[in-house]
């Protein structure tokens, strides 16, 4: 991001998600307002998670900035909605779904060669996660901090996702900042 959100710009963006979401399930065309110019029109990442009464429905999103954001969180919103982790979202969950998208700062570089070095350097609450070796990636957003709140089992529940048994020797770390916003249930029935 090269302008930073204002907080109409982030409920904006929150709103595209849920009317993202709410076109695919109702068969119709997205027609959604955004401003013609401005920081939603650079190109940024983001997240796009799905609750239902507080259990994950679906998570996407994109690490790297690869098209303008207001067209990364339309396109994870929809791909949220068919996460492989969890049953697909339906018009029946419309209702109690809190659609919630995360804006994520650049990632950069943490100092990781060990699993004890990176438990040090990294800090609760504020960095989101992104462990590779090369072959496989896995990533938490900050928000995850919420459930895994120490950094002893942020990092050991990060490593079971991406299918690690040990830190390899070839592993990288990388940390990012996101902002967080929601566009939360109750909503009317489709």
């Amino acid at each position: 991001m090269t302008a930073p959100l204002s907080p109409t710009d982030g409920r904006l963006l929150a709103g595209l998600a849920a009317s993202a979401v709410r076109a695919r399930l109702s068969g119709v065309r997205l027609t959604a307002t955004i401003p013609p110019s401005g920081p939603l029109h650079a190109d940024g990442a983001s997240f796009v998670t799905l609750e239902l009464a507080g259990t994950l429905r679906g998570c996407v999103g994109t690490l790297e900035p690869v098209r303008p954001l207001h067209r990364d969180v339309v396109h994870n919103a929809v791909r949220a909605m068919q996460d492989p982790r969890v049953p697909p979202v339906t018009a029946a969950d419309w209702p109690a779904l809190d659609v919630k998208v995360s804006v994520l700062d650049r990632p950069a570089a943490l100092p990781a060669t060990t699993r004890q070095a990176l438990l040090a350097a990294l800090v609760p609450q504020v960095h989101g996660l992104i462990l590779t070796d090369g072959t496989r990636r896995a990533t938490f957003l900050p928000s995850v901090w919420s459930k895994l709140p120490s950094p002893e089992q942020f990092v050991d529940a990060l490593l079971r996702k991406g299918g690690w048994r040990e830190w390899p020797p070839d592993m990288r770390a990388l940390g990012y900042g996101s902002t967080e916003y929601e566009d939360r249930s109750p909503r009317r029935p489709l």
